[in-house]
């Protein structure tokens, strides 16, 4: 199943935190609803408002595109957001140009093979440095 931002759908409370509420979306995914998400007043204890097992319908606020996190909102859903149109074309179009910059490079296939292979140029290279 693919998720998209704005998406409503129902899950099943896995686990609770004191910091929110973990949501079994599918048999692969799950997201987190922060506690400030659980409803518009302020809740002291997630527990009192939430219970491991119940089915609950959310929204999805953001998808982490590194992690995959998935990000839940029932504060949407029971405040109505959930009706309000959402051109998910527009929300996919502006965020189609932009560059993710993470602290690693994940786009780079780097093993073992690839240090064998270029160990001895490294150690050339850092001979040569040693030796200015």
């Amino acid at each position: 199943m693919t998720f998209h931002v704005g998406q409503v759908l129902e899950g099943v409370v896995t686990g609770i935190q004191p910091y929110g509420a973990f949501v079994q979306l599918d048999e692969k995914h799950q997201g987190l609803i922060h506690i400030s998400e659980c409803r518009s007043a302020f809740i002291h204890e997630i527990g009192d408002e939430i219970k491991v097992g119940e089915p609950i319908r959310v929204m999805i606020l953001d998808i982490d595109l590194y992690s995959h996190k998935i990000s839940l909102s029932r504060r949407t859903v029971l405040d109505g957001y959930d009706k309000a149109p959402l051109d998910i074309e527009n929300v996919k179009q502006e965020h189609k140009y932009i560059q993710h910059h993470y602290w690693t490079n994940q786009h780079l296939e780097i093993g073992f093979d690839t240090i064998s292979k270029s160990g001895q140029s490294m150690i050339n290279e850092a001979l040569e440095r040693l030796h200015q």
